[in-house]
């Protein structure tokens, strides 16, 4: 009897519970060293060019007022995060388990399935970054960068954003060999999305055409959705931003999930 294809439905059950329980509570070992690398780096982008770089551009533009440079930065930084945080768990944490430490092929030893394997990934890394939302809002909010009551709903448009970060990451997963392989996708991908997202700068300074690209970016659509709760507005097309996450994640956990089964069957 042939296999069904590699692009069939995703068949899932609630046995990705015990595989996302098992990455919790390995993660608790390691806790706080975890949080510390993942909210270290946004930290220090935010002291370099929020306060130094700040200093010199002085008040931005955005959302229809001017706002300090590092308010500015702070909304844009915390999305940055959650997609590094969520990246990195989906290509080098789960690259190991899966390839280096043979953690899956135990899991899949037992009744559960590679698909509920992959959605435990994906919603752990999604997790992953919200742990790091977490603790650098707490940050913000103790150097009162923003005291707006929205800043509420953040953490949970982020853990939206993580899972949609973590689904693109596992598709480079399912291909990489090694851990250099990801490499490239840092270099095509995320950086681009870091520098042209509004993260940094209004995007209103790219060329049109430039604009119109990016407007389809996940990042971009994280931006757009956290910015004005900074700002105590409520987001402009809130739904259209959620649309194209919700895109980028469906689609990229069906090739992330075709590529998987097609390598685990070789």
């Amino acid at each position: 009897m042939n296999e069904p294809s590699v692009w069939s439905p995703p068949r899932l059950s609630m046995r990705w519970w015990p595989v996302f329980q098992r990455n919790l509570l390995v993660w608790r070992k390691l806790a706080i060293p975890s949080l510390l690398a993942n909210i270290g780096e946004p930290l220090l982008w935010l002291v370099a060019f929020g306060y130094g770089l700040g200093a010199m551009v002085g008040r931005v533009p955005t959302h229809g007022q001017e706002v300090p440079y590092i308010l500015f930065l702070a909304s844009g930084s915390i999305c940055m995060s959650a997609m590094n945080a969520a990246s990195f768990e989906a290509l080098y944490s789960a690259f190991s388990r899966m390839h280096v430490q043979k953690t899956w092929d135990g899991i899949l030893n037992t009744p559960v399935q590679l698909d509920d394997v992959v959605l435990a990934e994906m919603l752990w890394a999604g997790f992953k970054a919200l742990f790091s939302v977490v603790a650098i809002l707490g940050v913000m909010l103790a150097l009162k960068i923003s005291l707006s009551p929205k800043l509420i709903l953040v953490p949970p448009i982020l853990l939206f954003a993580g899972v949609t970060f973590a689904s693109m990451a596992l598709v480079f997963n399912a291909k990489a060999r090694s851990y250099d392989f990801f490499t490239y996708y840092f270099a095509v991908l995320l950086s681009p999305m870091m520098f042209l997202s509004g993260v940094f700068f209004p995007r209103t300074q790219l060329p049109a055409f430039a604009q119109a690209i990016t407007d389809w970016l996940p990042l971009t659509a994280a931006v757009e959705l956290v910015r004005p709760l900074f700002l105590n507005q409520w987001p402009a097309e809130a739904w259209r931003h959620l649309g194209i996450l919700a895109v980028w994640a469906g689609v990229s956990f069906w090739v992330a999930l075709a590529f998987t089964r097609q390598r685990f069957r070789r």
